[in-house]
């Protein structure tokens, strides 16, 4: 079953089941672009790896080393009486987690470089914590070389990556290209539009790949299954605007499938 959305599939940003949607995209954009790439170049998938606690902060406890001393022989070892017994209570102690966030790396064969960084954004990069931290030295490392950056952020939650004269949109695609950084070409979406298809930049003068990535996101939607896991009489999570609520209801129910 075809997803009932235009462009982006707002019930796909469910946290529950966001983690399998990125994977899938990932996979999907490697395959699509090995396709229209030639043997020159290579995609590779790469992990991006951090530790983070419940509040996405990186939380590093060790406890302090108890040092037992003996008392001195011959001297006489004060006592004292307890009044009362302390007795334990119930806490919580923080753990950190591994975290794993997948990217695309287009590498040049002959020599190992980086050509190009394809980045999807995840809520933890969006959101303040270690996963924001980490993923902003990548980016930066990036901005800073000469590799092209894709960066795309179909998630509606969260705090938007820095962009100088951006607008405020549903979903973001930014296509920086190295040799002509600061400037960037940038694609603000609404919930309600089509998401373009663009070109993924690689070696200057080389003949460059157009990604349909509405058509990739339509083709994990119906792999998924995902029609089978979103139960569309209810409101997206995250809650859309009300402009947005009340014309995916009319679109769900065009699709019949909502009453």
């Amino acid at each position: 079953m075809r997803s009932p959305f235009p462009g982006m599939n707002p019930y796909l940003e469910n946290p529950e089941l966001w983690s399998e949607v990125h994977s899938r995209l990932i996979v999907a954009i490697a395959d699509d672009l090995t396709d229209h790439l030639s043997e020159k170049y290579r995609v590779a998938i790469e992990k991006r790896i951090y530790l983070s606690g419940a509040d996405d902060s990186v939380l590093v406890g060790i406890p302090d080393v108890s040092i037992v001393s003996k008392q001195p022989q011959n001297q006489p070892v004060a006592t004292a009486t307890l009044t009362q017994s302390a007795e334990p209570i119930t806490v919580t102690v923080p753990l950190t987690e591994e975290v794993q966030e997948r990217y695309l790396e287009i590498r040049e064969v002959a020599t190992g470089a980086v050509v190009t960084a394809i980045e999807i954004l995840s809520p933890k990069n969006k959101r303040a914590g270690e996963g924001r931290q980490a993923y902003e030295r990548k980016r930066n490392q990036v901005l800073a070389s000469l590799t092209h950056l894709v960066e795309i952020d179909l998630l509606r939650g969260g705090q938007p990556l820095p962009i100088l004269g951006g607008v405020k949109s549903d979903y973001r695609i930014l296509v920086s290209r190295s040799d002509r950084r600061p400037l960037a070409q940038l694609y603000a979406l609404s919930v309600q539009q089509e998401i373009p298809s663009f070109f993924i930049p690689i070696g200057i003068g080389e003949e460059e790949p157009l990604l349909n990535l509405q058509n990739i996101i339509g083709k994990v939607y119906e792999r998924g299954r995902y029609h089978l896991a979103i139960d569309y009489t209810q409101p997206a999570h995250p809650s859309l605007a009300q402009e947005d609520a009340d014309w995916a209801d009319t679109l769900l129910k065009e699709h019949k499938l909502r009453n």
